[in-house]
């Protein structure tokens, strides 16, 4: 049997970002396939870090009108002080992180000795039209075993006609040895462009983690 090369001309190959090489029924037998709906615009990891900041058009980070969804991935976030909260807050063109928002939150919790579960509706944790930080952790423990992880959504946030809406769930390690799976939503109530969100302990640095910023297109 006779070994079939393939010549270097017959692969439909482009350097374009994204693309990769797949099967089809043309006569060199390949084409491109265009990448995934989701995008990995930025990693920004935690060594003792007073913030982690994604701001638009800084280090490679995009948040603007190229995607209409953002999706943030948190990775074994360690707080360096334990009963700390962690948190999120929005820029909106300033230098501050101080967008107006509305917001609301709830928990589920369950302890290691299984003694003790419930779900509740947090309301000293949401915002009414307030400037602060939202907690998306609440009394994190410091455990070396000990982190959170979760995800957030950050809607069409270069809208100048709409609320910027938002939403997350983040399951964590509470400093009384409870699993919380916390869940947050609202709206930043401006009317300028969300261009920069970052994350904090209310306490302490960032002792280790990692946070991934995505952008989800087609969407």
């Amino acid at each position: 049997m006779a070994i079939s090369k393939f010549n270097y001309n017959s692969f439909n190959v482009t350097p374009v970002a994204g693309k990769a090489l797949a099967f089809d029924a043309d006569a060199d037998g390949f084409t491109t396939l265009g990448g995934g709906s989701m995008t990995l615009i930025k990693t920004l990891t935690a060594s003792s870090s007073a913030t982690l900041s994604f701001v638009d058009g800084s280090s490679s980070v995009v948040l603007d009108n190229t995607y209409p969804v953002y999706m943030f991935k948190l990775i074994n976030i360690h707080p360096a002080t334990d009963a700390a909260e962690f948190q999120v807050n929005f820029r909106d063109g300033g230098s501050s992180y101080d967008a107006t928002k509305t917001t609301t939150a709830f928990q589920a919790i369950h302890n290691e000795g299984d003694s003790s579960t419930s779900l509740n509706y947090e309301t000293a944790e949401d915002v009414a039209q307030g400037t602060g930080v939202q907690n998306i952790m609440v009394n994190s423990g410091a455990d070396n075993d000990q982190a959170g992880c979760g995800e957030m959504y950050l809607f069409n946030p270069s809208s100048t006609t709409f609320v910027k809406h938002f939403i997350g769930r983040f399951p964590y390690a509470h400093k009384d040895d409870y699993i919380i799976d916390w869940y947050v939503a609202g709206y930043c109530n401006v009317t300028a462009a969300i261009d920069g969100v970052q994350f904090s302990f209310s306490s302490g640095n960032i002792d280790a983690g990692t946070i991934k910023l995505y952008g989800i297109k087609d969407s």
